[in-house]
């Protein structure tokens, strides 16, 4: 498997009781999604290895306590602190303005007259307002995500159109006086 092929689902933080358990902390919004794993990909060395799950129960609402089958210490060290991944495969489909934020890197962001505002080069979802990143005429640009202001989302002809307040894309775009 590579990881182009995967999404990041968590991390895997710290073992759980005596028994050979770890938690994995999810990264997710719908953690209910993953209720009934039977495998994950952990990363280990730059390689994603298998694990297979002998069963799971929440510790928390992000959280799973995993029991991996063939379990052993050497194995559970080797999972510890590190990345899990999922199929990109495993994800179900999404329709009209829902998208997941890995599948729009490359979609162009239009306003609701159909001027540029960037191609999307990330999304930065580690503050309180999750933002695309994008770049318009060799600058960045930010552009929060706010449910309100989609408009669109067309796959087909990858953009997402937005209603965008008058003069954000100018922030970026126009230097002011104190640059000058």
């Amino acid at each position: 498997m590579r990881k182009e092929d995967c999404y990041l689902l968590g991390k895997i933080t710290r073992r759980h009781g005596l028994a050979g358990n770890v938690i994995l902390k999810l990264d997710t919004d719908q953690p209910e999604l993953y209720n009934k794993l039977e495998s994950i990909f952990v990363e280990i060395n730059g390689l994603l290895v298998p694990f297979f799950i002998e069963k799971s129960s929440w510790s928390k609402l992000d959280a799973l306590n995993i029991a991996f089958k063939n379990s052993t210490e050497a194995l559970v060290d080797q999972s510890l602190g590190k990345d899990v991944y999922l199929p990109l495969s495993s994800l179900p489909k999404l329709t009209g303005k829902q998208f997941y934020y890995h599948e729009i890197i490359g979609y162009n962001i239009l306003d609701e007259n159909d001027n540029d505002c960037g191609v999307i080069r990330s999304v930065n979802d580690q503050t309180a307002q999750v933002y695309f990143i994008t770049n318009l005429d060799g600058k960045e640009v930010v552009i929060p995500i706010i449910k309100n202001w989609i408009i669109e989302v067309n796959r087909e002809e990858r953009f997402i159109k937005m209603e965008l307040p008058e003069g954000l894309i100018d922030v970026f775009l126009i230097p002011s006086k104190k640059d000058e």
